[in-house]
């Protein structure tokens, strides 16, 4: 069916923290709704239709449904590759929660690692990304929540084994310390890379109990 997407739709969108609009096959973009996305520097992108969506990765979280929903954070240092990644993911299908940043003013990369947390820990987001300078203390913050198992990865080994071996829930990267095409490759590996279990899961079994008697 196709959809009107008005002025104020983009307008709402904005406020909401949207900086990507997923626009589907048909939809009519109306001549303000242009002008708007343009004063607002909004990407858009094609949007999947998501019912056909198979992930090939398994439950990130406790919840008993995929909901094919990736949370993301970010501060100041990472909002352009969070933007991009948030392209990426709904040209992929995927429904995006955006907990911030949304500007590129200073601000604390734990509030913002940590609402994505959060969102993962109560099963909102089948996972997360988080995105700073460098990936390492985003993932220290996420980290602090029993149940996150975020990963900073470097290279597409280490994502493959973050996701193969430790089944990490939350993908951390570092906007200052890779590539674009570094963090892409990075992504598309965590995506397709599924969790060994078996010996792998009597190691994650050790981190349950050390989560249970400490935090």
């Amino acid at each position: 069916m196709k959809k009107v997407i008005t002025e104020a739709d983009v307008v709402l969108s904005f406020k909401s923290g949207g900086r990507v609009l997923p626009v589907g096959d048909g939809d009519i973009i109306t001549p303000s709704a242009k002008d708007k996305i343009k004063d607002l520097g909004i990407t858009i992108v094609k949007k999947v239709v998501t019912d056909s969506i198979q992930p090939t990765f398994p439950q990130f979280t406790n919840s008993k449904e995929i909901k094919n929903v990736v949370v993301l954070g970010c501060d100041h240092t990472g909002l352009t590759v969070k933007n991009l990644l948030i392209k990426i993911l709904i040209e992929k299908g995927f429904k995006i929660q955006d907990v911030g940043t949304f500007d590129e003013v200073s601000c604390d990369y734990p509030d913002f690692a940590y609402a994505a947390a959060k969102k993962v820990k109560s099963g909102e987001a089948d996972f997360g990304i988080i995105v700073d300078a460098t990936g390492i203390p985003s993932a220290i913050t996420a980290n602090k929540i029993k149940g996150i198992r975020a990963a900073t990865c470097y290279n597409e080994f280490s994502a493959k084994s973050a996701r193969e071996h430790n089944n990490a829930n939350i993908l951390v990267v570092g906007a200052k310390a890779l590539g674009e095409e570094t963090i892409k490759g990075i992504l598309e590996t965590w995506l397709t890379t599924k969790f060994g279990g078996g010996r792998h899961q009597k190691r994650l079994d050790k981190i349950t109990e050390i989560e249970n008697h400490n935090l």
